[in-house]
């Protein structure tokens, strides 16, 4: 079980990407998405990220907010969208 209540940093360490705040900064810059695109259907995720985004959303556990939050982040040029949204 996870010690830590998890944090947008910490989703990117488990995504493995660079959690520094630059690093984060910079990602959600360039991976903007359309209304149309549902946070785990991003064409730049591997199929482990996919799996650890939906499943921890689906299972509304406490990765759920920083995924949440992520959603929001990739979204915000276009709106929100539901991370479940098919």
């Amino acid at each position: 079980m996870f010690d830590e209540q998890p944090t947008l940093e910490l989703l990117f360490q488990q995504l493995g990407l660079d959690s520094d705040q630059a690093s984060i900064d910079r990602f959600i810059e360039e991976h903007q998405l359309d209304q149309n695109t549902p946070l785990h259907k991003a064409s730049f995720w591997s199929k482990n990220q996919h799996d650890f985004i939906i499943g921890h959303w689906k299972k509304d556990d406490e990765w759920a907010i920083p995924v949440d939050t992520l959603n929001a982040l990739l979204h915000q040029n276009d709106g929100v969208e539901n991370v479940a949204d098919q």
